[in-house]
């Protein structure tokens, strides 16, 4: 399985080449978008001889060493050759490139991993640098990546947004978990708005080559570089769509532990109680557990609780699975167990939780005691009309490509 940057790479007398070598180009990526042998792409860009202008990372730095939220700053960037601009900083003015950022620039290259959930900042950073460039008239080339936990159209999951509740969890209406690429997502948003794809138009995309769509990462024939720092295995990539929906509680998603959002806790609950009021979960063993996070939530503090080991991925379902698992903490816990209210991803005007999980009527439902059934009917089910949004932005994929 090749990633764009590997056919980038491999292909060399490939238009997209000769594009980037007599362009003047910024790039939009991170550390971990790595290629066959492990090298970032500014490595491999300084093997070809290509050099950016301005480097533009996400959330977590381009070394990827912030944690969540955490703003990142303009770090020296003489070793780069190149000017550095943070895209996640103090406001959400910092979230898009400013127009003297993109200014002489022909083409931004963006090269980032994302894990297949629509709270993942990294893609909404793409689709913001994307409209940015595109309206200052420089073509947008996106090296596309596989998403490492499949693609399958069947397996969508959770509802997309209420249209108010869009954030930098969430820019454009999306199911939970979208089966779609990084790219896929980008072209469907800008499919919408007419804009021009391929080679002579506004964006154009190097694709993968070797990839099932139905297939996750353990498929690909290379290690799974952990693409934040919360994010270490696959494992975690598999559990996400759901374990995510915890930064909306009081309950530890693991942070500050090694098995982030795998493990799931607080110093009110019981372990074994928790597990056998969750009963047993479709493709995943549910152990009782103590943690002691060494950071974020509880830091220092014995979090009794479960993690959860995914050992059939066909049948497991992590929004269902995290949306049972926070109705049995709450139903365990009633007096000690608490939605956050603090300001998230820049938002203030509405709970986390119902920023991740699209609707205020989840929250309400887990507050009124309402049968764990009834939330999830709420959030799981996707209408079938995303399926073939899933195809046709495959479709406009290929239409794209450079």
């Amino acid at each position: 399985m090749l990633v764009g940057l590997d056919v980038l790479k491999r292909a060399r007398n490939s238009a997209a080449r000769r594009r980037l070598a007599e362009a003047r180009f910024g790039v939009l990526t991170h550390a971990p978008a790595v290629d066959s042998e492990g090298k970032n792409t500014l490595e491999v860009l300084r093997d070809l001889d290509l050099a950016p202008s301005v480097v533009f990372s996400p959330e977590h730095g381009l070394d990827g060493l912030a944690q969540a939220e955490e703003p990142v700053g303009e770090d020296d960037s003489s070793a780069l050759g190149a000017r550095l601009v943070s895209l996640y900083g103090a406001s959400k003015e910092t979230l898009s490139p400013r127009a003297d950022d993109l200014n002489g620039l022909e083409l931004l290259l963006i090269d980032l991993v994302d894990v297949g959930s629509r709270y993942y900042t990294y893609t909404w950073t793409a689709l913001l640098a994307a409209r940015a460039a595109i309206a200052a008239g420089v073509h947008v080339l996106i090296l596309d990546r596989p998403n490492p936990i499949g693609a399958d159209p069947g397996r969508l999951e959770g509802r997309p947004q209420d249209d108010e509740l869009r954030s930098f969890v969430g820019l454009e209406q999306l199911p939970i978990r979208h089966c779609m690429t990084l790219a896929e997502v980008v072209v469907s948003v800008l499919g919408q708005t007419d804009v021009p794809l391929g080679p002579t138009g506004a964006l154009s995309i190097v694709s993968c080559q070797g990839w099932e769509r139905h297939r996750s990462a353990w498929a690909w024939g290379r290690p799974f570089v952990p693409p934040s720092p919360n994010m270490p295995t696959l494992q975690t990539a598999l559990v996400y769509p759901g374990g995510c929906l915890l930064e909306g509680t009081n309950l530890s998603e693991g942070r500050g532990t090694t098995t982030p959002f795998q493990s799931v806790g607080a110093p009110f609950l019981d372990g074994a109680e928790l597990a056998r009021t969750l009963g047993p979960i479709p493709g995943a063993w549910v152990r009782p557990t103590r943690f002691r996070p060494s950071f974020d939530k509880h830091a220092g503090k014995v979090c009794g609780g479960v993690q959860l080991h995914v050992h059939d991925e066909a049948r497991f379902r992590p929004v269902e699975t995290y949306l049972r698992l926070v109705h049995a903490a709450r139903t365990l816990a009633p007096a000690d167990f608490q939605f956050l209210t603090r300001v998230y991803e820049f938002e203030s005007a509405h709970p986390a939780f119902d920023l991740l999980a699209g609707t205020p009527q989840a929250r309400q439902l887990l507050e009124s005691g309402a049968p764990v059934e009834e939330l999830v009917q709420l959030v799981c089910p996707v209408d079938d009309d995303w399926r073939v949004r899933v195809e046709s932005a495959e479709e406009l994929a290929e239409e794209a490509r450079a």
